[in-house]
């Protein structure tokens, strides 16, 4: 009897082998579940996600068109007769092949600029296309615009100006509010998704009192089109940054109070540029300038150089901000060749200094690594593909937060610019970094976001194994959480020639 139940376990040993492993895996697995590091918490406020995909646009597009482009003039009378408007070669899948081909994904028109008149055939008024002899007054600019939009996979934006120097209800509050209203509901009705609606508070010193009922305006926007962003000085999703030049503040923080702003009020400009690390609301913001010298085409002018175009990019996307490029179409409703060009030579000259990564050929290591060597948030993560939702991330406990790099394997690299990205899906948190090779300070700066873009005032530097890159942070708001770190050679950038970037 003995014999057999012993027989009997021995052919089934291999079950209860089997069973035992199981549970095993199970034991594992759960200890596994409950050994993996959280993330660290957000950073109050954050983005929205719809603020999130505009911030990874880097760069949008402008286009000022309407009757400006054909009186030569850059702020119109609102007395201009609408037969001066005739675009005859007029041709919206140009000006979008043109954004497309400079790496452009949303672009915005000037649906009424402050001379009231409308490039779509407006309900409410009659200042408008439809008394162009272009296309014999059954011409549509705004619907044109869309639809080329549309088939080359690039979002729309519209302006509609709030200062209308042609309506003859301008200065009467409430009628010209209603009027202001129903032409909103008419762009956004009517011509489909619109990420970015764009409103400013210009308006010259002679021009009759108004008050702009602005809250009804954007609650009737987010009502019509819950997902767009709205731009203005006070947002509420996208803020100007305070001049037209193209330049954010040394410092820039994509947080502000919004009960601090107003829109039009030219002293909170300083405010809007550098932003507030207190901020309660997020807020970031739009660096607007043209890519001549007027807003509206002009035959005397020609494009901004490409040293030019750099030094802004360097100014407003490396300063954890998004540039908003206007290029006007001309006479003919083209985007003039010599701007095309240009926008090719920019866009080249981006992808050769940004699309190499030479710390990816490095070796990276970092004073601490949050949950230990196990986790997810190594310091390897700084040279993926995921700019904003993987990142190194240090212990809480320590304060003298670092990330180096050296050269694998004897390679030298050499590089001049220096990119630092935080993960801002958590908040913006860096208030100070530096930057060393080999203990020699060759950089520091206060904020970084998005995106800080250091061009090295010295020049380029030589780095090998036996050489290190490091970044120290100095001050931070929380525990800092870099997502993404660059190493790149411009070779458009010799600051013997070109200075000091400021």
């Amino acid at each position: 009897m003995a014999k057999s139940l012993k027989n009997t376990f021995l052919q089934r040993m291999p079950f209860f082998l089997f069973i035992l492993f199981q549970f095993q895996t199970v034991i594992s697995r759960q200890e596994q579940r409950l050994i993996t590091t959280p993330p660290p918490l957000p950073m109050l406020p954050l983005p929205s996600y719809s603020q999130l995909k505009w911030q990874q646009r880097e760069i949008i597009m402008f286009l000022h068109f309407g009757v400006n482009t054909f009186t030569d003039s850059e702020w119109g009378t609102g007395d201009e007769n609408p037969a001066i408007f005739n675009p005859t070669g007029l041709n919206a899948n140009q000006w979008i092949d043109t954004a497309a081909e400079a790496g452009v994904s949303l672009v915005i028109l000037t649906a009424k600029h402050h001379d009231g008149f409308c490039l779509w055939p407006s309900k409410y008024t009659d200042h408008s296309v439809i008394r162009s002899p272009w296309k014999n007054g059954a011409g549509d600019v705004v619907a044109e615009f869309v639809r080329a939009a549309a088939a080359r996979g690039v979002d729309s934006g519209l302006y509609l100006s709030p200062w209308d120097r042609h309506d003859q209800r301008y200065g009467r509050n409430k009628e010209y509010n209603e009027y202001y209203l129903a032409q909103l509901q008419e762009l956004l009705k009517q011509y489909g998704k619109v990420r970015e609606i764009w409103f400013d508070g210009a308006k010259g010193s002679n021009a009759p009192n108004m008050t702009y009922y602005f809250s009804e305006w954007f609650s009737m926007v987010k009502e019509l089109q819950s997902s767009i962003n709205i731009f203005s000085d006070a947002g509420p999703d996208v803020r100007w940054v305070g001049n037209e030049k193209g330049y954010a503040g040394t410092t820039c923080w994509s947080t502000v109070n919004r009960t601090s702003l107003s829109i039009g009020n030219a002293s909170i400009v300083g405010y809007l540029n550098n932003g507030d690390p207190k901020g309660t609301d997020w807020l970031p913001p739009e660096c607007d300038v043209s890519i001549r010298t007027g807003w509206f085409w002009h035959k005397s002018q020609a494009p901004k150089s490409l040293t030019q175009l750099l030094h802004i990019y360097y100014n407003s996307v490396g300063r954890n901000c998004v540039l908003l490029l206007n290029v006007p179409p001309n006479t003919t409703g083209l985007v003039s060749e010599t701007d095309v060009r240009r926008l090719k030579e920019f866009r080249t000259a981006i992808n050769t200094i940004f699309s190499r990564n030479l710390a990816e050929n490095c070796s990276i290591k970092a004073s601490s690594q949050r949950g230990g060597k196990k986790s997810n948030f190594g310091p390897e993560n700084v040279v993926d593909s995921d700019h904003l939702w993987t990142y190194w991330a240090p212990n809480d406990e320590r304060d003298d937060h670092w990330i180096e790099f050296k050269a694998k394997n004897g390679e030298m690299i050499k590089f001049n610019v220096i990119r630092i990205q935080e993960a801002i899906g958590l908040g913006q948190r860096i208030k100070k970094h530096e930057i060393y090779v080999d203990g020699e300070k060759v950089a520091s700066g206060t904020t970084v976001g998005y995106k800080k873009l250091h061009r090295l005032e010295k020049g380029a530097v030589m780095v090998s194994g036996f050489r290190s890159v490091r970044i120290k942070i100095v001050g931070s708001r929380a525990t800092p959480l870099i997502s993404s770190v660059g190493l790149h050679f411009d070779p458009f950038w010799n600051p013997t020639t070109h200075g000091k970037i400021h």
